[in-house]
């Protein structure tokens, strides 16, 4: 798979996932001191010839050919966080078929200290170049875990003490009002449905984030990232 990008291709590198590395003719001469420090052999080609192979012009110079980012698993989240000594922290994500939603809300996830990212195979956008670009490398950095269903990944969650707070703009409560200092599954449904029925029947709590009325609603991964900072702030992590 070809991945483009600054931050997903250098990150890439760092993490050792890079197999060849392709480089618009005329970047900017810091990118190839960095390369050169990461121990990247690039070959130069015309910026065309990156606009046909990637079918973008987006790629801001710079390609590389990784593996398929492999799914994780449940198990891979959990011993992340005991790994680091944490509570719990996953995020759910039900029905974000946008691949730009999907790489943001990972990168929130990683930045805010999250322990894994949860979706659906079916109804969740894909591990694309375009939704690791817009993870800006952070797809690489995070357990990705992907389930046959979501509402029983839920259950099974709980079964191991997991707490579910579900985003939910009729949802009774508000972050402040809610304990954020439990293990946690957080869950964001998609912008225009919100969470499916059983999944939000799976939810311990449904809350909402208050705005003012003439916005009407959130982007689904800022709603998440504002979630997520809530729940860092609960549990005292400044």
């Amino acid at each position: 798979m070809w991945i483009y990008g600054r931050n997903p291709v250098l990150e890439a590198l760092k993490e050792g996932r890079a197999r060849r590395v392709l480089v618009a003719r005329g970047v900017e001469g810091w990118l190839l001191r960095e390369l050169t420090r990461l121990g990247a052999e690039y070959t130069l080609v015309p910026r065309i010839e990156l606009d046909a192979l990637l079918k973008t012009t987006r790629h801001q110079g710079l390609a590389a050919e990784v593996e398929e980012v492999r799914p994780a698993s449940l198990e891979e989240a959990f011993r992340l966080a005991e790994a680091r000594k944490e509570m719990p922290l996953l995020v759910f994500l039900d029905g974000i078929t946008d691949p730009r939603n999907y790489g943001a809300m990972i990168r929130s996830a990683l930045a805010l200290g999250a322990h894994g990212v949860v979706a659906e195979e079916r109804r969740s956008a894909p591990l694309s170049p375009l939704a690791l670009k817009a993870s800006a490398g952070a797809a690489l950095k995070l357990p990705l875990v992907r389930v046959k269903n979501l509402s029983r990944a839920l259950g099974e969650v709980k079964g191991r003490g997991l707490w579910v707070y579900g985003l939910d703009p009729l949802g009774e409560k508000t972050p402040g009002e809610l304990d954020f200092r439990r293990p946690l599954a957080l869950v964001v449904g998609s912008e225009g449905e919100g969470m499916r029925r059983l999944v939000r029947e799976a939810c311990d709590e449904r809350f909402r984030i208050p705005i003012r009325p003439e916005a009407e609603s959130l982007n689904a991964s800022v709603a998440l990232g504002i979630a997520l900072y809530a729940a860092r702030l609960g549990r005292g992590v400044g």
